[in-house]
Order: C-alpha cells, then structure tokens, then sequence
C-alpha cells in the first residue's frame, strides 16, 4: 500500500455512513510514511511479513470479522454510502462481488480516455478470452482501482488471492469467484490517483495496460508481466 493519498483515503472511510465495521491498513514494511499517516485514523494497522498485494490483501481478510469484504487501495475514493451499497448488492444470493467504475484523476486532470478504458476492459476482456464464462456465468473481469467486494465466505472458499501473482491477482481471483455467483459492475463511480498516467503519458500507459491484459489473456506468466508493470509504479 503507497501513502499517497492515504490520509484522504482513510478519512473519506472513516465518514462512511453507516460506517463499516472494522477498516484495516495493511503495511507492507514500507520505508515512507504510511505507518505514521495511519496511525492517525480509527482503523486496525497490521504490517504483512510477505510484500505484495495479494500478501497484504490475504492477511487482511484473515483479521476481518465481516460477513463481507471489500478491498480499497491506498489512493481510492468510495462514494459515501459504499457500507450500503456492498449490502444492498450482495443480499442477491446471485451476485458473488462487484466492483465500481474508477474515474481516474489528477490534481490538473481527469483521465477521461484511461477510465473509459478500464470500464471497457472490464466486459471485453472477458468477452474476449473466457467467453463462456462472459455469457453463462455473468463473469466481468475487475481490477484493483474498481474496489472489489465480496462475501467473506466465497473469498476463502475460492482461495483468496493467489499469494504466487505479482499482477493481475484481482483478475485471477474473478475467474475463481464466479464460481460462487455473477461478478457485477455497478453503475457508481469511485475515485482514484493517475499518477501512473501522469508519469508516463496516456498513450504509453494505455499501451501497456493494453499489453499485459493481452498477453494475461493467452496465458503468458504474471512473473513476466510484472516486468512491464514495475515501469508504471
């Protein structure tokens, strides 16, 4: 998890009405601030032994006592009623997680290109490359900036994310979720930071977005993928 925009982020949670019932940081050993900058908001701070989304998000979960998970990075915002909204969505024994369209933003920008992508790639890349589940299973494929939630229960019975990806964890983990149900997009928006945009250029970061969701697509390996990812961090 990176500071920047934690402090935003965990205040936007903390104002969440009905608040949640628990919200916990999980440090990675980071060398910044993030500790320092949690500390300053009610929220339950772990560091994981083990670096890496899927690590810190797994032991997370392992600390939460909710019937429902929903899993937020560091520089997301959710709307204000997301306790509800998470509710409301998963009382439909149908549904096994969701996600929100992410409205990718800077302080001099908002990304419109890069969002509507992302929303795009969430129906084509199923579409594309697992079209049975597209059609009979209601699979859409979520990634980490769409605040992913879903019934402890199903995270854990799927296996959680796989601890063994250093990219593409969130999407790996829909393919196994659908399993227990459809994996819904919300017609809500969330919030989140484009620094990797702004570092690299819309062209360039669209292309490698594209890339590695093509090369995911036919199987080629997440170790090899990082590569590309490691340059847009």
């Amino acid at each position: 998890m990176r500071n920047a925009g934690l402090g935003l982020t965990l205040w936007s949670l903390n104002l969440l009405k009905p608040s949640p019932m628990e919200i916990i940081v999980v440090d990675g050993g980071s060398e910044d601030d993030t500790i320092n900058i949690a500390e300053n908001y009610d929220i339950t701070l772990i560091t994981s032994p083990t670096k890496g989304r899927a690590f810190q998000m797994n032991d997370g979960a392992k600390l939460a006592k909710g019937d429902y998970l929903c899993f937020v990075h560091a520089d997301t915002l959710v709307p204000h009623d997301l306790v509800t909204i998470i509710e409301k969505t998963l009382h439909n024994e149908d549904i096994a997680g969701g996600g929100f369209i992410s409205l990718m933003k800077g302080s001099k920008n908002t990304r419109w290109g890069t969002s509507l992508h992302n929303y795009l790639k969430t129906y084509y890349a199923p579409f594309l490359f697992r079209p049975y589940l597209f059609f009979f299973k209601g699979l859409r494929l979520l990634f980490g900036d769409q605040v992913i939630f879903c019934r402890r229960s199903d995270f854990w019975q799927c296996g959680g994310f796989d601890a063994n990806l250093p990219i593409m964890e969130d999407a790996d983990l829909c393919l196994r979720l659908v399993a227990y149900g459809r994996i819904c997009l919300l017609n809500r928006v969330v919030e989140s930071s484009d620094r990797r945009v702004a570092k690299l250029g819309s062209l360039k970061a669209n292309i490698i977005y594209l890339w590695i969701g093509i090369l995911w697509g036919l199987g080629v390996s997440a170790d090899y993928l990082k590569k590309f990812y490691a340059e847009i961090r």
